[in-house]
């Protein structure tokens, strides 16, 4: 299945991650929504809304940079009005935008309960839920969520109960979108990397410099997705994917040009 002129949108799209998918499916000549806070660089992240435009354009597709915060419902749904009313429709919804905070019990803060609850849990079904409606009428219409695969384990939930909360609610949530809308011929799948990747939250939160050398290129993620989205009649719906085990189920076994130091060892991702 093409992309050519198919509409997708990302949350969280300015930079890392969420760039790397729209320039992924820009390629393919598809019409990128890019929906992100960033208008203004910060120089600890790198990028805005409309460089990450400039890049779409450059890379091939048509670029739409929309300010959002996914924490406001008006915003939402004006994003979503602006998208049909510029391309036509929606054919992709990817839920990448995300917030983290690796702390335990005692030391996470309740506004930071509430800043990952409204983001990670409240923000994507909202999101989602006002997506649907033109998610129906698309061609060919995929949900991905960025998270990982549910595993209720005290070695998951331990470290981290707020974060984990949140990520796992994601991953229910597309699970439960693939049985929702199923009759509607709309795919839902989760997505989450096998490694770490090498974003600003890995430099600047997680792991700084040297965890970044450990860890693979966003672009493993942007071909997972390509992969995911141009899939037909519900052939991939319903999953918690891995990034690896998409690849390779297109015999795609060597992966060793998504490291970021070519033969370094790589660090798996605290879900996996």
């Amino acid at each position: 299945m093409s992309m050519q002129n198919k509409t997708v949108f990302i949350t969280g799209a300015s930079r890392g991650i969420g760039k790397a998918m729209a320039l992924r499916l820009a390629k393919e000549g598809a019409n990128i929504v890019i929906a992100a806070k960033s208008v203004e660089e910060d120089p600890r992240l790198g990028g805005t809304i409309y460089s990450a435009a400039e890049e779409v354009a450059a890379a091939g597709g048509k670029a739409l940079a929309i300010q959002l915060d996914i924490r406001f419902e008006d915003q939402i749904q004006s994003a979503v009005h602006k998208a049909v009313d510029t391309f036509g429709g929606i054919d992709v919804l990817i839920n990448n935008a995300s917030a983290i905070q690796l702390t335990n019990t005692e030391n996470t803060e309740s506004k930071r309960f509430d800043l990952m609850h409204s983001i990670n849990v409240r923000g994507t079904f909202l999101m989602t839920k006002h997506c649907i409606p033109h998610l129906k009428r698309g061609k060919n219409p995929h949900i991905i969520t960025l998270s990982p695969p549910i595993n209720i384990t005290p070695k998951w939930l331990g470290p981290h109960v707020a974060y984990t909360m949140t990520k796992f609610n994601m991953s229910m949530m597309a699970l439960g979108w693939a049985a929702e809308l199923k009759e509607d011929g709309v795919a839902s799948n989760a997505l989450w990397p096998r490694t770490t990747i090498d974003t600003a939250a890995v430099r600047n939160l997680l792991g700084g410099e040297m965890l970044a050398k450990m860890s693979r290129t966003p672009d493993i993620l942007a071909d997972a997705v390509y992969h995911i989205v141009t899939k037909t009649n519900l052939a991939y719906t319903g999953n918690t994917f891995i990034d690896e085990e998409v690849l390779a189920k297109e015999g795609i076994t060597d992966l060793s040009h998504y490291s970021v130091v070519p033969g370094a060892q790589l660090y798996q991702d605290l879900f996996v």
